[in-house]
C-alpha cells in the first residue's frame, strides 16, 4: 500500500467510523446472530494472494457489523460503560501509526515521559496524594485493566513479606470484583478471605478485624487487603480510611480498587467516598470506563515505587543501556508483567486536552444527575424499589413482585433493542443494574428507558 492509498483509505475509514457513531442509536444494541454464524462467513483458509482494500472495507459491513454489540450506543446501560470518544480514537490512530515500543525510556523517551506527566496531571485532577507522582516517591503506570493492576499489587504484597508464602493471607469484600480472588490465586496466595458486607454491601470492618485476629492466632500472616470504591455489583463503597488503618497495624499492603468510580473523583464532591488515601499503598481506576478513553487504559498508582520495581525488575544484557544505568529515567517494563508496551498515554492525553477537566466534570455530573432522577422515579413507583444506594451513576432496583417479575422486566427492556441493562443477583435476590455513563447518553435516552420500565412494571 502506498502512502497515497493509505491517505485515501484512511479518510474512507474515518468517514465509516463517523457514520457508525452518527447512526449507532438507531441500531439494535444486541446482535441477532447465533454461535458460529460470523465465523461461517469467513473462508476456511487465509488468502494466498492479497485482496483489494475495497473488499476488506466492504466486509466490515458484511461480516463484522452484524456481530457487534453496540457498547457505544447511548442506550447502553449494562455492566459499566466502555467509553470511547473521537479524541480518544484519534489518539489510538496516532499511536498505531507511530508504532512505538515503550518498554524502556531509551526505546521511546516520548512514550515514557508523556505517560508519566499525564498520570501526574491526574494525581492533581483527582485529588490524590501528591507523593503518588513520578516526580515524588510514587508514580503511575497505564495497565491493560484494573484486573492487571490488582494482580500486580498482590504480587508485590507477596514479595515484600518476609513470612513464609504458605502463611500469607489476602482479604477483600465478598462484593469485590472477582479479579481480586483470581489475582490472589495467580500470585500464589493459599489463603483468601472474602469478608462479609454490611447493609449497604460495603465490607464490614468489624468482621475484617475479627477474621484477621483469628488468622493471626492460627499462625497465619495478613499480607494484603483490597478496598473497593464502587463495587461492580452495586457501587458499594468500603471504608478506605479504617481499612487503611487496619492494614498499617498489621503491615499489610492496602490496595484500593476504584476501577469505575475513580473517574468521578475529578469532581471534588465525590472525594469524600475515599478518605485516608494517604494510607493506601496502591490504587487503580479505569479511564476506559468513565473518562471517555477507549479500552485499554487502566491507571495503576503506587505510593512508593521502590517495592514495585524491586519485585518486577530483571535486567538482562540486551536491555541494559546508559539511561537506565543513570537512574534518572522511568523504565515502565519494571512496573508490570509485560515487557512490551504501546503508546497508550496518547489517547488519554488527547482526551484530557480536548475536553479539559471542566468538560469531563460536566459530563460526569450530568450522568450522575440522570441517575438521581431515575432513582427518584423508582422510589416513587409502587411496584419498584431500590436494592442499594446510588452514590454515583449506577441505579440498582427490583420489582416488588419478586425475582420472576424483576427478570421479566429486565427481559422486556433488553428486547426493545434501544436500551440494554444487566440483570444480576445479590445474595438470593434478583435485581436490575442501570449504569448511566455512555459518552453520548442524554436525558432523552434515560426517558426512553423509563417509558419501558413504567410500561412493564
Amino acid at each position: 500500500m502506498t502512502s497515497d492509498q493509505f491517505r485515501a483509505y484512511g479518510k474512507e475509514l474515518i468517514d465509516w467510523i463517523a457514520d457508525y457513531w452518527d447512526g449507532v442509536d438507531e441500531r439494535p444494541i444486541l446482535p441477532a446472530v447465533s454461535p458460529g454464524q460470523i465465523r461461517s462467513m469467513l473462508p476456511a483458509n487465509a488468502p494466498e494472494t492479497g485482496e483489494t482494500f475495497d473488499e476488506i472495507i466492504s466486509d466490515l459491513d458484511r461480516i463484522v457489523m452484524p456481530g457487534l454489540t453496540h457498547w457505544q450506543s447511548p442506550g447502553w446501560f449494562a455492566y459499566f460503560p466502555a467509553n470511547a470518544s473521537f479524541p480518544s480514537i484519534l489518539g489510538e490512530l496516532v499511536s498505531a501509526g507511530l508504532g512505538q515500543q515503550g518498554m524502556l525510556w531509551a526505546t521511546s523517551p516520548a512514550t515514557t515521559e508523556v505517560e508519566s506527566h499525564v498520570l501526574d496531571w491526574l494525581v492533581d485532577l483527582l485529588g490524590l496524594p501528591t507523593h503518588w507522582k513520578t516526580t515524588d516517591r510514587g508514580g503511575g503506570v497505564i495497565q491493560m485493566s484494573a484486573s492487571d493492576s490488582t494482580h500486580t499489587a498482590l504480587v508485590v504484597a507477596r514479595q515484600r513479606s518476609t513470612a513464609p508464602a504458605s502463611s500469607l493471607v489476602a482479604y477483600t469484600s465478598s462484593q469485590a470484583h472477582s479479579s481480586v480472588e483470581k489475582g490472589a490465586r495467580v500470585a500464589g496466595f493459599e489463603h483468601i478471605r472474602l469478608v462479609d458486607v454490611d447493609s449497604t454491601f460495603a465490607m464490614d470492618v468489624e468482621t475484617l478485624e475479627r477474621v484477621i485476629t483469628a488468622d493471626v492466632a492460627a499462625g497465619l500472616t495478613p499480607a494484603f487487603v483490597c478496598s473497593a470504591v464502587g463495587t461492580t455489583g452495586t457501587t458499594a463503597i468500603d471504608d478506605t480510611r479504617r481499612i487503611g488503618e487496619i492494614a498499617r497495624r498489621h503491615d499489610m499492603w492496602h490496595h484500593v480498587d476504584a476501577a469505575y468510580a475513580g473517574s468521578a473523583m475529578i469532581c471534588e464532591e465525590f472525594r469524600r467516598y475515599q478518605p485516608g488515601l494517604d494510607l493506601a499503598d496502591s490504587y487503580t481506576f479505569n479511564p476506559h470506563k468513565w473518562m471517555f478513553t477507549n479500552f485499554d487504559c487502566s491507571v495503576f498508582y503506587v505510593s512508593d515505587r521502590k517495592p514495585l520495581i524491586e519485585t518486577l525488575s530483571i535486567l538482562p544484557p540486551y536491555l541494559q543501556n546508559a539511561a537506565t544505568d543513570s537512574g534518572a529515567v522511568v523504565d515502565y517494563r519494571d512496573w508490570h508483567v509485560p515487557l512490551g508496551r504501546r503508546f497508550r498515554a496518547l489517547k488519554l492525553w488527547f482526551v484530557l486536552r480536548h475536553y479539559g477537566a471542566e468538560g469531563i466534570r460536566s459530563i460526569i455530573r450530568k450522568h450522575v444527575a440522570l441517575a438521581r432522577d431515575l432513582e427518584g422515579r423508582i422510589v416513587s413507583h409502587p411496584s419498584l424499589e431500590l436494592v442499594a444506594p446510588t452514590p454515583f451513576a449506577l441505579v440498582s432496583f427490583a420489582h416488588t413482585g419478586g425475582d420472576d417479575r424483576t427478570n421479566e422486566l429486565a427481559g422486556a427492556i433488553n428486547r426493545t433493542g434501544h436500551s440494554y441493562v444487566t440483570p444480576s443477583r445479590i445474595g438470593d435476590r434478583a435485581f436490575i443494574r442501570v449504569s448511566i455513563g455512555q459518552t453520548h447518553t442524554e436525558a432523552e435516552h434515560v426517558e426512553r428507558l423509563w417509558a419501558t420500565i413504567a410500561a412493564y412494571a
